[in-house]
């Protein structure tokens, strides 16, 4: 019943705040402060300061026990060694590889690649050429921007 007043009494207020503003006709500024202002009785009415409230209790209790249970520990003990026992569970498997290190395990150990692939040393149909084939006097693509807008300002 007090969180309900309390947050009818901050709407109001913000509503005439808004009123305020909006007789100094800032229209837009108003109906900003006017849609903050209806926060507070949409929160009460809709019972979300209620859950607020039991969540913001729920989390103290779990803070205490954290810091006063030695169960507690012993799960978050219990919890890293599980996440460990993974960590080296991928290691064993393929030295982290997952599926594309199995997929490329696969293509190692005698299988061709399929024709519409490109073979390991040479580029896509559709991957830029490397630096090193493209003639010495050609500029390059990533300065040719920069070098219009310098001499579009005269530099």
């Amino acid at each position: 019943m007090l969180t309900t007043t309390v947050c009818a009494a901050l709407s109001a207020a913000g509503l005439a705040i808004a009123f305020l503003t909006a007789w100094r006709r800032r229209f837009a500024a108003a109906t900003r402060i006017a849609a903050v202002a209806l926060v507070p009785v949409g929160l009460a009415m809709s019972g979300l300061v209620g859950l607020g409230g039991k969540i913001v209790r729920a989390f103290g209790s779990w803070a205490a026990d954290l810091v006063l249970k030695p169960s507690v520990w012993g799960g978050f003990a219990v919890l890293a060694c599980a996440v460990v026992l993974w960590i080296a569970a991928r290691l064993a498997s393929g030295r982290g590889g997952g599926k594309e290190g199995r997929a490329a395990g696969g293509r190692q150990r005698g299988k061709r690649p399929h024709a519409s692939e490109p073979a390991a040393g040479t580029p896509a149909l559709g991957s830029p050429a490397p630096a090193a084939s493209r003639p010495a006097g050609a500029p390059d693509e990533d300065f040719s921007d920069i070098e219009a807008i310098l001499k579009k300002h005269g530099i």
